[in-house]
């Protein structure tokens, strides 16, 4: 087979509405499959896909499609390069007390989805950082889905770099420590473009 043939997939968005189909028949629909996957909103591989879409729908950012993988969680039509990391207090299973809050702000190698090369160098490679707290605490009234439960902590990168460089995670004391913009959604696009433009 001819590497002509192994390029990226031009990924157009669904609708929820296509048919799942065996031998030409209609057996369920996308959105059932989308249902079935992804209602765990408080689990931490979906809270933090919802934590990215948030941003990006602030940023207005959400055309075309999410990129799994990308160096970078959100490219903005401004060109900023947007690293979005979340944390809870409560959790989808049975917890003994409310969960400690941390964030992963690991440099890591890049892989380009366009060519599927990894490279060598360890970096961030963000211009921000947005860290989203899942802060409600009540678990009977915990909705994902209500934006007043969440509060946003921004940072230019460079900040990470010169107080932490070689740091995989860090707790909300040391991140409050480091005076990022705090904001609820409605704050979150001048705080970003804040971070952003102060750190070209």
């Amino acid at each position: 087979m001819s590497n002509v043939d192994l390029g990226p997939l031009a990924i157009t968005r669904r609708s929820g509405s296509e048919p799942i189909r065996a031998n030409g028949e209609t057996v369920s629909r996308l959105g059932e499959f989308w249902s079935w996957a992804c209602s765990d909103l408080a689990n931490n591989t979906m809270r933090g896909v919802l934590a990215e879409y948030l941003v990006a729908t602030a940023l207005d950012a959400t055309a075309g499609t999410r990129t799994e993988w990308d160096t970078v969680d959100i490219r903005t039509p401004e060109k900023w390069r947007v690293e979005v990391k979340s944390s809870a207090y409560l959790q989808s299973w049975a917890q003994s007390q409310l969960s400690e809050i941390s964030f992963s702000i690991a440099p890591a190698s890049g892989w380009d989805a366009q060519t599927g090369i990894t490279s060598a160098d360890v970096l961030r490679r963000s211009d921000v950082y947005v860290f989203c707290l899942l802060h409600h605490q009540d678990k009977q009234t915990l909705d994902p889905l209500d934006l007043d439960q969440w509060t946003f902590y921004v940072l230019p990168t460079r900040l990470l770099d010169e107080r932490c460089p070689n740091q995989k995670t860090i707790r909300l004391s040391r991140l409050e420590r480091l005076n990022p913009l705090k904001t609820d959604f409605t704050g979150l696009q001048k705080a970003v473009a804040t971070c952003a433009e102060g750190a070209r």
